[in-house]
């Protein structure tokens, strides 16, 4: 029986930090084992499918990467000093059952403070979170060459560094964990609109980021920012059942109907930030989720506290410099005073997103509330052209086919 290349993708996922975190445990080195895993994840995603998958898919591919691994310093002759050591390591009967869960460990190892966040991040990514350097690459706004070579600097730092496979000391961790937290909201925002693909939503990664966030607030609960990223990213969560319709296209915030929100996230995630903020200790995540309660606690859109928004946005954007926070707060100060004032918030921006596909269906949507159809048709197509999200794609050209029916009509009215 053939497996589904969909199905084998998503599994093969979910088992890559598990296969790299027991290959690195059981033999070390950790740039040597990410490259064996890579390969044998390479072989399943070529066999899988075509073939029967394996009664114990974990310990295939933990045999595959531990081979990859044994041949890799065999046939090195630079490394003959560890031929014994390959040639004493077992492949037949690796043990995948341990019962240890190593996601944490790699984490803080692919943060290791030689490292800088430009490097770290994208490393654990990919080994934790299965992203591929392409999508890495789009949600760094990067080309793909420029993050593969930034990967192979991070995996050869963490090679010298001969980092030891367990979790740093506590009084340690506090220097990785910003990258840590930044990590875990890229993978997150990569599950919860992906940048390219079939689907809106990766449910598979905003689910694990979702999981190491719970895993990193139980081992340090009074991190203020730690509670706060957990809140954020349970009240987007909430909203994921009204964000498609049931063929799977995108209902913008506006449309959606708030009654398919999970009212228990929502109370879990307000909770939480209600208690980060009572800290005292105010970090850009926090300010986020602040963002993301009101959005959740308001009725009707139209009853959103917008000013409370515009408010919040401006924190944040003396906070971070962020461009894409300008974007949002742009929608909110149109909210408040009207699209032109948004619009001037946009031009201000200049080339600061590259033309990024974001910045383009912001203004063809404040265009339109301003009633400049025909540039907000433009704006439409140029974001729609943006984009590699097939979902997101369709919903853009949608939009410049539904202003430019619309205008039709109108025109018909005068004939």
């Amino acid at each position: 029986m053939t497996e589904d290349p969909a199905r084998t993708e998503s599994l093969l996922r979910e088992l890559s930090p598990q296969v790299l975190g027991a290959v690195v445990r059981r033999y070390g080195h950790f740039a040597d084992a990410e490259d064996a895993v890579q390969e044998a994840l390479l072989d399943a995603s070529s066999n899988w499918p075509g073939d029967a998958m394996p009664d114990n898919p974990l310990g295939w591919l933990i045999r595959v990467a531990s081979r990859r691994m044994a041949d890799r310093y065999r046939s090195d002759e630079a490394r003959r000093r560890r031929e014994d050591l390959a040639a004493s390591w077992s492949v037949s009967s690796p043990d995948p059952a341990s019962g240890k869960d190593d996601t944490l460990i790699l984490m803080f190892m692919c943060c290791h403070p030689s490292l800088t966040p430009a490097t770290a991040i994208p490393l654990t990514l990919r080994a934790v979170g299965g992203l591929s350097t392409r999508q890495i690459a789009s949600a760094f706004l990067v080309p793909g060459a420029t993050m593969a070579q930034r990967i192979s600097r991070a995996k050869a730092a963490i090679k010298t560094s001969d980092e030891p496979f367990s979790l740093p000391a506590a009084e340690q961790r506090g220097e990785r964990m910003r990258s840590v937290l930044h990590v875990l909201y890229l993978l997150f925002n990569e599950g919860y609109a992906s940048n390219s693909g079939p689907e809106l939503a990766r449910t598979d990664l905003s689910g694990e980021a979702i999981r190491l966030a719970r895993a990193v607030h139980d081992s340090l609960p009074d991190d203020a920012e730690v509670t706060g990223l957990l809140a954020l990213m349970l009240l987007n969560d909430a909203r994921r059942p009204a964000r498609t319709r049931a063929d799977g296209e995108l209902v913008p915030l506006a449309d959606q109907d708030r009654r398919l929100w999970d009212r228990s996230l929502i109370a879990e995630g307000v909770a939480l930030i209600t208690d980060a903020l009572r800290q005292g200790r105010m970090g850009e995540y926090q300010v986020q989720a602040a963002i993301a309660a009101v959005h959740d606690q308001s009725p009707r859109y139209t009853e959103t506290n917008w000013s409370e928004i515009v408010a919040l946005y401006g924190l944040l954007e003396k906070m971070t410099g962020n461009p894409m926070v300008t974007l949002n707060r742009a929608v909110a100060v149109a909210m408040v005073d009207g699209p032109a004032a948004g619009l001037v918030l946009l031009d201000a921006l200049g080339d600061r997103l590259g033309g990024h596909h974001r910045l383009h269906s912001v203004r063809a949507h404040l265009l339109e509330i301003a009633g400049d159809i025909d540039a907000a048709i433009a704006s439409f197509r140029t974001a729609a052209a943006g984009t590699r999200n097939l979902r997101e794609q369709h919903y853009l050209t949608s939009q410049a086919a539904r202003l430019s029916s619309g205008r039709a009509e109108r025109s018909a009215d005068y004939c």
